[in-house]
This record gives C-alpha cells, structure tokens and sequence, in this order.
C-alpha cells in the first residue's frame, strides 16, 4: 500500500496591504530587528559557554539558552515577514487638525452608535481614528484611539453622519450610525498619542 503524505493544515499568511504609520515607525521597526540580533548573539555566547560545562543531559543554562535562542529567532522571522507583508505610509498627525469633516476619515473624532442586529444591544463610543497600533484612552474626554485597520474602522471609514449602515463584524452583524464628526485638538493628540513601539506579533506569523 503507497505511503500518504500527511496534510497539514496551515492558516494562510495574511494578505499584503497598505498600514498607516507615525513618522518615525519604519525606525522603531529597524532598531528592534538590531535589537533583536544583539540580544541572539549575546544569548549564542551563554550557550557556548554552558555547553563547556560539561553533560548536555542535565546542563539547564545549555538547554534554556537554546530555547531563548528559538525565541529570538521567531520574532525576528515574525518581524521581518511583517515588514516584507505590508506598506508603511507615515502620517503627520499635525494634518489631522485641520481636515474636512464631510466623511470620516482616518484622524478623526468621532461619536458612533453601534446597535448589535442579534441582540438590539446599543453601544456608544467615542474615537479617534488613528494609525496602525494606537491603543490609549483620554479619561478627560472620554475619547479612545482606534486603529484604522481595526475591523470596527475598516467598517467607518467612509460614512457619513446621520446615516445608519449594516456591518459585518467579527461579533456579528451591527448597525453603525455615525453621530458627530470632527478634528481633534492639539491637547486631545497629546493625551492620546504615545511613544511608537513595535508590533506585538502573533505566533501564526512566524508559520
């Protein structure tokens, strides 16, 4: 009887697309993958030097610097396929002051109601539409930083006030209805806009 290859199911990497950036990201993003690099070859000198002494069967410092290796080595598989995956447009928040409110658009405050279709469930929110990562909250207005490739603003972008429209969202079907839209201020984008950091990467990245 002929031998089979066994069929591994792989989650399909995710598409290529276009990721909306502060100035300064795509050099947060180098400077991490540089860290990274230090951090293995500091981590492969450990390993040398705990495979040195002695029994490999009973060395843990050997078989924990191993694994810190593969660690390291996973993110940094995971990033740069994240680099190579996607475009980075860096955006001036500065231009998110002054900005024609007619549609929303990514920089934005905007008040929305969100009417769950199963549930009728109604939920009100206010955000600012921002760049990729953005996840801070103002406890002095009440606005919270969403991303624009979230799946609630990919659905938003584009709206107009006033005007309910049925989504289809990761939670099930929804209703958006699009109260009031206007540019933030110059204090609510200091509030709300924190140091850039790197992306936090999911494992499926690194498949």
């Amino acid at each position: 009887m002929p031998l089979r290859r066994k069929h591994v199911f792989r989650i399909p990497p995710p598409a290529p697309t276009t990721i909306y950036v502060r100035p300064g990201y795509n050099r947060v993003l180098a400077e991490e993958f540089e860290a990274l690099k230090r951090k293995r070859v500091e981590l492969v000198k450990d390993k040398v030097e705990a495979h040195s002494q002695g029994d490999l069967r009973e060395n843990f410092g050997f078989k924990a610097a191993k694994e810190a290796i593969r660690a390291v080595d996973r993110k940094m598989t995971a990033l740069d396929r994240f680099v190579a995956r996607n475009t980075f447009i860096e955006v001036d928040p500065a231009t998110w002051l002054t900005k024609p409110t007619d549609t929303l658009q990514l920089g934005h405050v905007v008040t929305v109601e969100k009417q769950d279709v199963a549930t009728k469930r109604r939920h009100r929110f206010t955000f600012l539409v921002t760049t990729h990562g953005e996840t801070a909250s103002d406890e002095a207005s009440g606005i919270e930083c969403l991303p624009h490739n979230s799946p609630l603003a990919a659905a938003m972008l584009g709206l107009t006030a006033g005007t309910p429209t049925k989504v289809t969202l990761p939670a099930g079907e929804a209703i958006l209805t699009v109260g009031a839209i206007r540019n933030p201020t110059p204090a609510e984008l200091e509030r709300l806009l924190t140091a850039i950091k790197p992306p936090e990467l999911d494992e499926d990245e690194t498949v």
